[in-house]
């Protein structure tokens, strides 16, 4: 699937029009030309890569899934490689989406390798602020940069949701330690893929912002160094995260420990209790009846009331003292 839009004069004028009207339409002066390709085949995009002159490399890179967030420069374009991310509630894992940009000062071509990525709130951001399409590719790419940064915060932000509630489920009255852990493994891996994905997309926009790159203007700068404030906080939440669910695992191993020391002075108290009438009932049981009041009603009483006062007076004691 292939969408396209044609801006003239800072007014987009046709979209969704037939790819091969693109040559035309570049033609023409004050035109800039928005291609969006979807899963595209090698075949397909070879016929793209020849329309637009793209460099071998740089379509290779687009064809190819695991690439890393970064911004190539070329003779008359750029390439740039972006992720769409999104957070699995369920599973706690991250859902990414790569994206593939070919930007110059005519044309921008976007690239989407995965089913996830959507190019409506793009579209939306653009004719929401349809007064800068006049600044021509640099307007376009900010739309593109400023909903994958947003998907970013977003995506951080859910991840700041998901630890307080395994903040919860730690001091939790019923013990959920194995559940604690696992999530925080969970939590603690999508945090690390998005570091990954959010650093290197914080130099890509250093990148752009630069005072020689031909698509941000001064009126666009401050537009520019929005999204790059937000990509910056979005790096620094990601390592407080970080941090935070170490401390988390850290916090649920010692709760672990302490509950640990808790159920050892129970048994211990218990143990204790149960020694009593082990000793008076051992002790009186000997053969040799040394003892007063051995073969007696009043021995066996008096058995049975120091195993009472005995196992009573620990008890107490024990409780007392928190220990049962």
């Amino acid at each position: 699937m292939i969408r396209t839009r044609v801006y003239r004069q800072g007014s987009c004028t046709d979209e969704n029009f037939d790819p091969e009207r693109i040559s035309d339409y570049l033609e023409e002066d004050g035109t800039v030309v928005w291609m969006d390709v979807d899963h595209p085949s090698a075949d397909e995009f070879a016929l793209i890569a020849e329309e637009f002159t793209l460099n071998p490399l740089a379509v290779e890179d687009a064809l190819h899934e695991r690439q890393r967030p970064k911004l190539d420069h070329y003779d008359d374009h750029v390439f740039i490689s972006l992720y769409d991310v999104r957070l699995d509630h369920d599973s706690g894992e991250l859902v990414t989406g790569e994206l593939a940009v070919f930007a110059s000062a005519r044309y921008l071509i976007t690239v989407r390798k995965s089913g996830q990525l959507n190019p409506e709130p793009v579209i939306k951001r653009w004719d929401d602020n349809a007064d800068l399409a006049k600044h021509g590719v640099g307007f376009l790419l900010w739309g593109v940069l400023d909903v994958i940064v947003d998907s970013h915060f977003d995506t951080v932000e859910s991840l700041d949701t998901e630890i307080e509630e395994l903040e919860d489920l730690l001091f939790d009255n019923t013990p959920r330690a194995p559940e604690v852990q696992r999530r925080s493994f969970e939590l603690r891996k999508s945090l690390v893929m998005l570091r990954r994905v959010v650093l290197p997309t914080r130099e890509v926009l250093n990148a752009l912002m630069r005072r020689e790159s031909v698509f941000v203007d001064d009126v666009l700068m401050p537009y520019y160094q929005d999204v790059y404030d937000h990509v910056l906080r979005a790096a620094d939440w990601t390592d407080s995260l970080r941090d935070l669910v170490s401390t988390i695992l850290e916090t649920n191993l010692t709760i672990q420990g302490n509950r640990m020391n808790e159920i050892m002075k129970a048994v211990t108290s218990w143990a204790a209790i149960a020694a009593v009438p082990t000793i008076v009932t051992g002790y009186y049981g000997m053969n040799v009846r040394i003892f007063p009041g051995a073969n007696t009603v009043f021995g066996g009483v008096m058995a049975l009331v120091l195993m009472v006062v005995g196992v009573a007076v620990l008890y107490v004691t024990f409780k007392r003292r928190g220990w049962l």
